[in-house]
């Protein structure tokens, strides 16, 4: 288990794992009064949580499954990733891809937040690649559905 230095200048609790299986943590909403979304609107919405990352570690920000399927809710630049070294509030760009308004409340689980080891790469550069049985096949190309 990673340990995570947390500032909560927001008044909801804590993120916390529902379940022993869960990967990802609940983010909520730290509003004052409830923001409605509109149709294709998006918006920033505040969690109160200012993270510390390790170094080799970013916090992922999903969507909640459930607001997706009932109301059409998601994080619009899933996954919204937290660098290691970003310091400034966690926030959580919604959008309402529905055909209804969302009125988000304070308090509401707004988004998922999964820890995750991330690498940093260097590129070698070659004049050619390996062959694969693949090769530049790209989408759909199998014809599989």
């Amino acid at each position: 288990m990673v340990e995570i230095r947390i500032v909560n200048r927001g008044r909801q609790p804590l993120p916390q794992y529902a379940t022993a299986g869960s990967a990802g943590m609940d983010l909520r909403a730290d509003i004052d009064e409830p923001i409605v979304l509109r149709p294709l609107e998006r918006r920033l919405i505040p969690t109160g949580l200012f993270i510390a990352l390790p170094e080799g570690y970013e916090a992922q920000v999903r969507p909640r499954s459930g607001l997706a399927l009932k109301h059409g809710l998601t994080v619009l630049n899933a996954p919204g990733t937290i660098d290691a070294d970003y310091r400034g509030e966690v926030g959580v760009v919604l959008v309402n891809l529905s055909q209804e308004d969302f009125t988000i409340r304070a308090g509401e689980r707004i988004a998922q937040m999964v820890i995750a080891r991330c690498e940093q790469a260097q590129f070698c550069v070659v004049e050619t690649l390996d062959e694969t049985e693949r090769g530049a096949g790209g989408y759909g190309h199998t014809g599989v559905i």
